[in-house]
């Protein structure tokens, strides 16, 4: 859609088909950074939305995208060519990106920080269904620059409405923390699955996080039984904001906080400390000698799964502490 939307009046007809290819690619490289994964999983959660998500690195990656996609397609103007649409395609990655609530550093390599608007979720059904309609638009009108241009306003429109709707689930949040004497600088926000007005709304301090599963618009439940549908399982935790119920998760859990303030404050873990925004002890397994946290941002009722898991474990009291990912019940692998 970018690349038609931008396609100059002048250019010739043929030359839309390399833009439109080019636009493709150039806006799904910055996601090449997954081949960090194969480095474990802390070099994965250090590097991923960093080097390749970063503007001011972004001239330098659009000109060697531009560059290698010119020798691919034979484009006859060369890399300068395609060098204004792949720019433009890994910027509107990087925004795409950025509205989501993982972070992406933008600043890299001169800062880690990463911001995260948290207005979208990094799957969401109406987002990509105003791109799919798009997309088909522009397929059925080809000669139109019209259909492209209606959907991204229609995507601006959609943001737009998930920030208003992310201030009301901030008042929810706000309105909680003075009640029980809360700090509302604490207050946080997320969109969860199914629907734009699904959020989690947390209110934190420095020992535990408070929070809740709340639909802004809904006024009964929605129930749900075994076999109605994974939408529905994901859909229905979200109670109405009249019913809402707060779960509380401390940082350090009830027992033994100061072994799980040791484990914490392990040098393995530090990429964890960095990473995660909202941290909350997942769980201590004596037999094993485990300590896990998890990140609550990504707390997502109805999926079933544990996302964002680590911990630090050791064979004996006073021995070195070492890092891994915690998968399933009881597995676990080495992050490095």
């Amino acid at each position: 859609m970018l690349a038609r939307a931008t396609n100059p009046k002048d250019a010739l007809p043929r030359s839309l088909p390399r833009r439109i290819a080019a636009g493709f690619f150039a806006c799904a490289a910055p996601d090449l950074d997954i081949v960090y994964a194969f480095a474990g999983p802390a070099a994965y959660l250090e590097n991923h939305r960093a080097a390749t998500h970063s503007i001011l690195l972004l001239p330098f990656w659009a000109a060697i995208v531009a560059w290698i996609l010119a020798k691919i397609l034979r484009v006859p103007g060369g890399w300068r060519a395609l060098y204004a649409i792949c720019a433009m395609s890994i910027g509107l990655h990087i925004a795409f990106d950025l509205i989501t609530g993982y972070g992406t550093m933008l600043l890299w390599p001169l800062s880690d920080w990463r911001p995260g608007l948290g207005t979208t979720f990094v799957i969401d059904l109406w987002f990509s269904g105003a791109i799919i309609a798009g997309l088909i638009a522009s397929l059925l009108f080809r000669g139109r620059k019209l259909p492209a241009l209606a959907s991204f306003a229609v995507l601006l429109a959609y943001i737009g409405f998930q920030a208003v709707l992310k201030e009301k689930a901030l008042g929810i949040g706000e309105e909680y923390a003075r009640a029980h004497a809360l700090p509302v600088s604490g207050v946080r926000a997320f969109p969860r699955p199914a629907s734009p007005f699904n959020w989690t709304v947390f209110a934190s301090d420095d020992e535990a996080h408070r929070f809740t599963h709340v639909n802004l618009t809904r006024q009964e439940p929605r129930p749900y039984q075994p076999g109605d549908g994974f939408f529905a399982r994901i859909d229905s935790p979200y109670l109405p904001v009249a019913q809402a119920v707060w779960v509380t998760r401390k940082r350090f859990g009830e027992a033994q906080q100061d072994r799980a303030r040791e484990a914490w404050d392990a040098e393995p873990l530090a990429f964890f400390r960095w990473f995660a925004e909202l941290p909350a002890l997942e769980a201590t397994d004596a037999k094993a000698g485990c300590v896990w946290f998890t990140d609550l941002r990504f707390l997502t009722p109805g999926r079933g799964d544990r996302s964002f898991v680590f911990g630090v474990c050791r064979e004996q009291p006073g021995a070195p502490w070492r890092a891994y990912e915690r998968v399933g019940e009881s597995g676990k692998v080495p992050v490095r």
